[in-house]
């Protein structure tokens, strides 16, 4: 069975710490989580200045002011991610955490082609998993897999929408994919996402599910992109399937969002052109000696991640503590895992990685929801933690 283990090397960026990267950690030393900057020499508690990842983010020029800001250091990044693995934690040292609190965790689905294709086979199948390779055969050779030069909401979107209306073949995944309107949903709530090293979770009622690399956008509460990081919207194939309705079911479970490593707030060094340029890859290492290997080409989405933004917040749609946005994947795994037909699904134990060289790794092992920690620390918890701080 794979391990899961977690170092410096593999977790931060190909560049290093020249980044403007901000973190947060449990402290057990005071029975709570502080935001850290991550820097040459460790991690430093920036909490005085900064109480929380949101605080940090709604400032005028965030990197600039990571970069400013004095700390208290905390340990190194090694020791730090040693001990941020659930198995041998020594519950006395500091561990990573989801890079993200008072946000609000969204989410936009169907932005590349090949997902919106898999949708729409989701959608036909009902959550039949033995059916799926027959119905993306039918799709394909009806209206074709490159919709990457096909610009949503456009005249001639538009006119291949009435087409495929004509036809009987349209789809409510076909609408949000090429149509006029993003979709944006929850995908988990404030201070309920995982970190790397965390064990993330699956429904046990799935039995066809898979991992989504994706890059995520941090958006202040005035609408500017102010960074990014990683993130893995674990996704369940069969319950989406069967209905578009139960997408909250499907999406947003204990666990079932994992970000991180850090948020890496823009500059010279990383801006939102490098994000539109960014390769993304996965690997899932199962515990019967599995390997799968793919990723998830940022060039590729059909909205531009400035768009998805400013869908997701505006003057019809406020977050006054910011949010993150999940900005969809290219990734949609079709190979056979086990019997032939029954395509891709995860097994208790998968090692997932999602990586990028300009914002490092996210790793996670895969466990049934209720095999994972319970999320026990919510936003009241938080606020009387900062309050006995002295930092609010």
């Amino acid at each position: 069975m794979p391990a899961l283990s977690l170092d410096s090397a593999s977790t931060l960026p190909r560049d290093g710490t020249a980044g403007a990267l901000a973190g947060r950690i449990w402290r057990p030393d005071i029975g709570g989580p502080a935001v850290v900057a991550v820097r040459e020499d460790g991690l430093h508690d920036i909490t005085a200045q900064f109480p929380t990842m949101r605080d940090l983010a709604e400032t005028p020029e965030p990197a600039q002011a990571l970069r400013a800001a004095a700390g208290e250091p905390v340990g190194t990044l090694d020791a730090v991610l040693a001990n941020t693995v659930p198995d041998g934690r020594d519950p006395g040292r500091p561990w990573l955490l989801a890079p993200v609190d008072l946000q609000a965790v969204k989410a936009a689905g169907v932005t590349f082609a090949v997902s919106m294709l898999e949708r729409v086979i989701e959608e036909r199948a009902r959550g039949d998993h033995a059916a799926a390779a027959g119905i993306r055969a039918e799709i394909v050779a009806l209206v074709g897999e490159d919709f990457s030069k096909l610009r949503p909401g456009s005249d001639k979107a538009m006119r291949l929408k009435a087409a495929l209306i004509a036809r009987g073949a349209w789809s409510q995944y076909l609408e949000v994919g090429i149509g006029p309107d993003a979709e944006i949903f929850t995908k988990a709530q404030p201070m309920a996402a995982v970190g790397t090293g965390a064990d993330a979770g699956l429904h046990p009622s799935s039995a066809w599910n898979n991992p989504e690399p994706e890059a995520v956008l941090v958006v202040a509460s005035d609408g500017r992109i102010v960074g990014a990081t990683l993130g893995n919207d674990v996704n369940l194939r069969d319950v989406e399937g069967r209905s578009a309705l139960l997408l909250g079911k499907a999406k947003d479970n204990n666990a079932s969002c994992a970000l991180g490593p850090f948020l890496r707030l823009f500059d010279p060094t990383f801006t939102l052109d490098h994000l539109r340029a960014m390769e993304i890859a996965l690997t899932v290492e199962g515990p019967e000696g599995y390997r799968l290997d793919g990723g998830s080409s940022m060039s590729k989405i059909s909205r531009d991640p400035a768009d998805l933004a400013a869908e997701m917040i505006g003057r019809n749609h406020q977050y006054p503590d910011g949010a993150v946005l999940f900005l969809g994947t290219l990734f949609a795994p079709v190979e056979d895992r086990a019997a032939p037909g029954q395509g891709f699904t995860h097994a208790v134990g998968d090692i997932v990685t999602v990586a990028a060289p300009e914002l490092g790794s996210l790793r996670n092992r895969m466990k049934l929801c209720a095999d994972c920690p319970p999320w026990t620390y919510g936003t009241s918890h938080l606020m009387r933690h900062l309050a006995g701080r002295g930092v609010l």
